[in-house]
């Protein structure tokens, strides 16, 4: 990386330096190198942003959708041409490979012309009325200024896939990035300024976390859109929910891989490396279990510990590494900390497990003992948001299944099978809001809905056409001639 990036936050459309703590993103993979800089805004500034939004608001709501659509299509453009660039910024930043890096930047690109289509969909319903000469139609308004909370974890591509169905169906923002993650946010933010994006409609608030206190408490606060920890964002839920204002929030997850005995073994090994250990695992989407028949668990786990002995962990910034460090050295000493929990409460540990250098921790395999105290461990009920994933051996479907079931979360799970039938049954039979059939749990596309079921999940879903439920409310309109 050359210099580091200045930073400034986007308040009614002006780029402001602020006032209060400094800020430094830094580089997990190379200790001291400071990717970008500036200053927190205050909470102060929090309110001049609100206000910003809420000026803005009326004059954005009546611009036509397809003029809105226009502006994220530009800044979708805009997204492309800096790729690369950005891509490279990403994962000094976050740590992400660089192929990673690269690639969600694209794809934030791929959220924006999507929701940038929005004018050429439906935009509302018809119904018959059981009285002549009437018409009933539901249309689709703005919520009007929605706060908008996101993770260090994917720091272009959830901003996008929220700010961009909150901009094209009519809605002003107020958003604050993940503070580790400054850098990417202040591209995202650019890039829908340089668009054309008028005054105020997005601004954006750098700092810690009293601006997020300072966003969900505002009395000018229409809608909350959060992705984050499953106890923040309960947390968050009762805050808002006092006050009658609608909050989205997608949370945890504990998201099993269910490798049965007539799996493709070779196909699943590949995909269960994929789930669990690209982005060194830090994905609410990510294989953070394992559930293996007992009839091929031997035979796959030799498959899987082949392919990791090729799987390499180093700067992410090179072709060569598959794997880069968590976040922060803090994290990575905390996951470590997690593993020895779990081994203390008699996990066995199959692959890894070492002490992590710096911010850097190796894969890391861990078995279940059998019967309740599997159940009950520490690995295979709570997120540990890197490289771990925890195993568990069962006997046929139905247990497997159960599994797959444990706990209340339910983000994502993958399924190995041959048998259609049995593939069928998996969706009935596990509670989750995206199953994946012979591919990794980890992975969503902008046009299709994204989000969990039991406690991974609150409000409406994310992406796709869903979007649309949380970003506006309907007006049923009786219409008489």
């Amino acid at each position: 990386m050359s210099d580091a990036v200045e930073l400034k936050s986007l308040i009614g459309g002006d780029w402001r330096q602020g006032a209060g703590a400094a800020i430094e993103s830094t580089n997990p993979a190379r200790p001291g190198e400071v990717v970008a800089r500036g200053r927190a805004v205050l909470p102060a500034d929090v309110d001049d942003a609100f206000a910003a939004a809420r000026a803005a608001a009326p004059a954005w709501a009546a611009t036509p959708l397809h003029a809105r659509g226009e502006v994220l299509a530009r800044a979708a453009a805009i997204i492309d041409a800096n790729a690369e660039a950005w891509g490279a910024e990403l994962t000094a930043e976050e740590g992400k490979t660089l192929a990673e890096g690269i690639g969600e930047v694209r794809r934030a690109a791929a959220v924006l012309r999507y929701q940038a289509e929005a004018g050429n969909r439906e935009q509302g319903s018809v119904f018959a009325s059981p009285r002549a000469g009437e018409q009933i139609l539901v249309t689709h308004k703005p919520l009007g200024v929605v706060g908008v909370v996101t993770p260090f974890n994917f720091p272009i591509a959830i901003p996008a896939w929220k700010i961009a169905p909150a901009l094209v169906y009519g809605n002003t923002v107020v958003w604050k990035p993940a503070s580790a993650v400054p850098l990417l946010a202040y591209r995202l933010a650019s890039a829908l300024h340089d668009a054309g994006l008028p005054a105020g409609v997005l601004n954006l608030v750098l700092g810690g976390s009293a601006l997020g206190d300072a966003i969900v408490d505002h009395a000018e606060l229409d809608g909350l859109t959060f992705t984050g920890s499953t106890g923040v964002g309960r947390s968050l839920a009762g805050r808002v929910a006092a006050r009658g204002v609608p909050m989205q929030a997608e949370m945890g997850g504990k998201n099993a891989s269910v490798v049965l005995a007539d799996a493709d073994l070779d196909l699943a090994a590949e995909q269960v490396l994929f789930g669990a250990f690209r982005s060194t695992g830090q994905k609410c989407t990510a294989t953070s279990r394992l559930v293996l028949d007992e009839a091929i668990a031997e035979d796959f786990l030799d498959r899987l510990r082949a392919l990791l002995k090729n799987w390499r962990m180093g700067d992410p910034s090179s072709q060569a590494s598959d794997m880069g460090p968590v976040v922060s050295e803090r994290a990575a000493a905390d996951i470590a900390s997690s593993v020895m929990q779990a081994v203390e409460g008699g996990a066995r540990v199959v692959l890894g497990g070492e002490a992590p250098e710096g911010a850097f921790l190796a894969p890391t395999l861990l078995e279940m003992p059998s019967g309740a105290a599997g159940e009950e461990n520490l690995a295979w009920n709570e997120e540990f948001f890197g490289p771990v994933l925890s195993i568990r051996r069962v006997s046929g479907v139905r247990e497997a299944f159960e599994a797959a079931n444990h706990g209340d979360l339910g983000l994502s799970c993958a399924v190995f099978t041959r048998d259609i039938a049995t593939a069928l049954s998996a969706v009935d039979g596990i509670d989750v809001g995206m199953l994946h059939v012979n591919s990794e749990s980890a992975g969503a596309d902008p046009h299709v809905p994204f989000g969990g079921a039991k406690r991974s999940g609150y409000g409406p879903k994310e992406q796709g056409l869903a979007a649309r439920e949380f970003f506006t409310h309907t007006t049923t309109v009786y219409l008489r001639g």
